[in-house]
């Protein structure tokens, strides 16, 4: 069972929620809020020409752009089985935080919990 450091250097093992397949997931994707995902002056840089596409300020901060409740990069595609899949368009050019989130961390666990691992429906990315 993979485990991660936590605060004070404590051993926090991998959720048992965990995702088999973030692409099967998306929860860290959904939100409601303009200031869910921040977007550093390297991560803008890094973005390239899809930042103007995919993110957007509020006063002098940038975020991801949200659309419907989600992130303006994610795409539904069809994996070869069949299965509906999310897909991060800009997945090479992500915000560092996006790099940051790993799949089983506690962080991962705490959005799954927060938001209902079963709350997303894949038809409802556009």
């Amino acid at each position: 069972m993979p485990a991660f450091r936590g605060r004070a250097g404590s051993v926090l093992t991998q959720p048992v929620n965990t995702p088999d397949d973030c692409r099967r997931c998306g929860v860290c994707c959904f939100s409601s809020l303009e200031s869910y995902v921040r977007v550093s002056g390297d991560d803008w840089t890094r973005l390239g020409d899809a930042a103007e596409r995919v993110a957007h300020f509020v006063g002098n901060r940038a975020f991801m752009l949200m659309r419907e409740g989600h992130c303006a990069a994610l795409e539904l595609r069809h994996a070869e089985d069949g299965a509906a899949e999310f897909f991060c368009s800009i997945y090479e050019q992500r915000p560092q935080i996006c790099r940051d989130l790993a799949r089983g961390s506690p962080e991962c666990g705490g959005e799954r919990e927060m938001k209902g691992a079963g709350l997303f429906r894949l038809h409802d990315v556009r």
